[in-house]
């Protein structure tokens, strides 16, 4: 038998109301049975809504008929009573893994894991209904949070990559223990005069903001920190970055350290040029190169300091000079450099994040 139903475009609105509030408070069972409405409404077969919401296909022919004889009547559920069910171990187990999955492994559309979209989960594979209120604790105890996620490029070299933290570095960390050199990461950051935004408590309902120049100038700034004792070498610029100024930075870096210098750095052009390999060739008896995997920001302890300056230098910052921004930016470089142990914290950081002994 084929269903329809027709909708006032008030009574439509109406349910289409609930729906949003069914999802934001946890009812999921009345969010599905809306939603299977809706979709009845729009001219799906009750099968195909039966396959998209997980449901038996009698089951959506119920709410049809429910709703045709109690209208807005029927769009209620009683508590069960007692208690309400928690998940097994084994449950709670699957659960994980099928969170760490994702949700499109799921079958969801987002890529995105909400509470409420946990708790449909839960609902679907479970039969046990959660409130979104009480997700929280539930993933907290399975080893969960809600974080920002990060890119990683498409291009990575997982083999590399893997053979780069098992072989090539504690190759250079050995060399760099039996030479007495200091173990460079070096890296590049470029902090905009528009200033940068980032997250700070403010007024429930009153976003911050920030005044802005909007001048798309930035200030270039080469560093390379060591490894064993937090040592900052750094120079400013507001010139782009070119194999002459990266060739520029390390004769004074090599004119500041009396010790070898192995220097780890990634593969932008300035540093791979052929200008470049002739720098290095002529300074082969004080200066080592090597090279990090490709796409591998992650594997450059030097990241972690641009994120600490930009967020003491620039973060909800109004700079309505380039002087202003960039005597804020050398300002917070120095302390920095007269600071090793901030910087030998981030390696630790580091160390951690690679799951390496520091």
């Amino acid at each position: 038998m084929y269903l329809r139903i027709r909708l006032s475009s008030q009574l439509r609105q109406t349910l289409i109301e609930r729906l949003a509030t069914a999802y934001t408070s946890g009812q999921l069972r009345l969010y599905r049975r809306i939603q299977a409405l809706l979709y009845i409404v729009d001219g799906k077969t009750a099968s195909e809504v039966a396959e998209q919401l997980h449901l038996a296909e009698q089951t959506v022919r119920n709410y049809v008929h429910s709703f045709i004889l109690q209208a807005a009547d029927s769009l209620r559920y009683r508590l069960p009573p007692g208690r309400p069910a928690r998940l097994t171990k084994t449950q709670r187990k699957e659960l994980a893994g099928l969170i760490t999955a994702g949700p499109e492994a799921a079958g969801f559309a987002s890529a995105c894991w909400t509470t409420p979209l946990v708790a449909e989960l839960i609902l679907q594979r479970f039969g046990i209904e959660y409130h979104p209120h009480y997700l929280a604790e539930l993933l907290h105890g399975l080893g969960f949070s809600y974080q920002k996620a990060r890119f990683i490029s498409d291009h990575l070299d997982a083999e590399a990559r893997a053979a780069w933290l098992a072989t090539t570095w504690p190759s250079i960390l050995r060399q760099a223990q039996q030479q007495g050199a200091l173990l460079l990461f070096g890296d590049e950051a470029s902090f905009a005069q528009w200033g940068s935004l980032s997250y700070t408590w403010a007024p429930t309902g009153k976003q911050p903001t920030v005044k802005t120049c909007g001048k798309r100038k930035g200030y270039k700034v080469f560093g390379l920190i060591d490894y064993f004792s937090g040592r900052l070498f750094w120079k400013g610029q507001t010139e782009r970055f070119t194999a002459d100024s990266y060739q520029a930075f390390l004769t004074e870096v090599l004119a500041q350290a009396t010790t070898p210098i192995i220097v780890i750095q990634d593969g932008a052009r300035y540093h791979t040029s052929q200008a470049m390999r002739e720098f290095f060739a002529v300074h082969t008896d004080r200066l080592t190169v090597c090279q990090l995997p490709s796409y591998s920001p992650d594997f450059n302890p030097i990241e972690y300091l641009w994120k600490k300056v930009k967020k003491q230098a620039t973060h909800l910052k109004y700079f309505e000079t380039f002087a202003a921004l960039t005597d804020k930016v050398d300002q917070t470089m120095h302390q920095f450099t007269d600071l090793p142990a901030e910087i030998l914290g981030l390696m630790g950081r580091y160390c951690d994040s690679l799951g390496v002994e520091a």
